[in-house]
């Protein structure tokens, strides 16, 4: 178990979770989000989803440094699903160019935060202006020794599963060489922890093909705040309640 830093040690972050009754020392290490609710969020103001879609980008960057200043290790975000594709054209296109946008812009910033970037998922599919600008941040970032947020983009979990057994084929294995273990080794992003909480905004109770294998026994945090208008805040109260669950992996505890 981790300790908790010095009161007078703690940042303001970390200092606002200990007021809420959260333990430092018993963080998730991998935190994964499916940031939902941005086009309805847009749309309930009268705007086009375009504009939810941009405030959800400012907000992935405010929750991104409040998790690493928390002292999440991992946090892992839903940033297009391969199910994605099937929406309009221009909010497809849209999407595409705002995340390459905001890989180029904000390459400075999570250097000079310590951000290591991964990003998972069928990159060869998307637009190779975006492949250049992804590839580009995972480059440069790669030496940095903070919190390591992933990207999955152009990401299905059953592909991510489906990709893992073709590579065991592809290298010859036998029927019995194929167990949980071998293909866990051959996921997109097989060195991080399986994520502990799984958080999802705007209410929706689905798992919409995110992280399937590695979120086998992870925790559910779903909160009915859009993702444009979720914060610091909310993350620190998803925190809390990951800490009230008694998590048993398929067994008992010592009161059962």
């Amino acid at each position: 178990m981790a300790q908790s830093p010095a009161p007078d040690r703690m940042n303001e972050t970390q200092r606002k979770a200990v007021g809420a009754g959260v333990d430092i020392s018993r963080l998730p290490a991998h935190v994964a989000i499916i940031m939902d609710g941005n086009g309805r969020w847009a749309k309930s103001k009268g705007m086009m989803r375009l504009v939810g879609h941009r405030q959800g980008y400012r907000t992935l960057k405010d929750v991104l440094l409040s998790a690493s200043k928390l002292g999440v290790s991992y946090l892992t975000v839903y940033a297009f699903s391969a199910e994605n594709w099937r929406r309009p054209e221009d909010e497809v296109g849209g999407l595409m160019k705002l995340i390459e946008e905001a890989a180029r812009h904000e390459l400075k910033g999570l250097i000079e935060n310590d951000v290591r970037v991964r990003v998972i998922g069928r990159l060869d599919e998307v637009p190779s202006t975006l492949q250049d600008a992804l590839n580009d941040l995972v480059t440069k970032t790669k030496q940095n020794k903070g919190i390591v947020f992933t990207l999955a983009i152009n990401y299905g979990g059953r592909r991510e599963i489906v990709d893992a057994v073709r590579a065991l084929v592809s290298k010859g294995a036998a029927p019995e060489d194929i167990t949980e273990e071998s293909i866990s080794a051959q996921m997109y992003f097989a060195d991080a922890p399986d994520p502990d909480v799984i958080l999802r905004t705007a209410g929706e109770m689905r798992w919409s093909n995110f992280l399937i294998w590695q979120g086998a026994y992870a925790e559910l945090c779903v909160t009915d705040v859009s993702w444009p208008e979720f914060g610091e805040d909310a993350l620190i109260q998803c925190v809390l309640d990951y800490q009230r669950r008694d998590r048993k992996f398929g067994g008992l505890n010592e009161r059962e």
